[in-house]
């Protein structure tokens, strides 16, 4: 069975994620989406909402398992027995420090590989961190993150 990750800190998940999500899920038999545990990135939600908002938002994707890890990715990566690890690249300036990470995971543990998936186009804009600016600035965030994302945002910055 071919197993992927897809880790990220997903604070919150993004349309754009879910692109790439659904794209990894047809070509994997299981992805897990695996939220990291960063002490030095202040989040705004924790990873239990996070983990709640990203179920809500895929529970239609076969295939899907969510699930969090602190560390190295490469070590949860080979934990769970993955063949690969799942990246985004929303432009070409994503691809330099992907491509470091990739090689790195892949020195780390060498029966890694990393596939990058691009989302569609109407979403290469779309990060966590414009979304939360926008919703904490009154924006309105509904056509970058699904239903329960939005909600989610939306009783934070009340």
């Amino acid at each position: 069975m071919s197993l992927a990750i897809y880790p990220g800190s997903f604070d919150p998940i993004t349309k754009g994620h879910i692109d790439v999500l659904k794209k990894a899920a047809k070509i994997f038999d299981k992805v897990i989406i695996a939220v990291s545990v960063n002490p030095a990135k202040k989040a705004m939600f924790s990873i239990e909402d996070r983990i709640d908002m990203i179920k809500e938002s895929v529970n239609d994707i076969a295939g899907v398992e969510v699930d969090y890890f602190e560390g190295l990715t490469a070590k949860y990566a080979k934990d769970k027995g993955a063949n690969a690890i799942i990246r985004g690249l929303r432009a070409v300036s994503d691809f330099e420090y992907e491509m470091q990470m990739a090689q790195m995971n892949n020195s780390l543990y060498d029966e890694i590989e990393t596939v990058f998936l691009v989302p569609k186009s109407k979403y290469n804009f779309i990060s966590s961190s414009i979304v939360k600016e926008v919703s904490k600035l009154g924006g309105d965030v509904d056509k970058f993150v699904t239903a329960p994302v939005s909600k989610r945002l939306k009783e934070y910055n009340i």
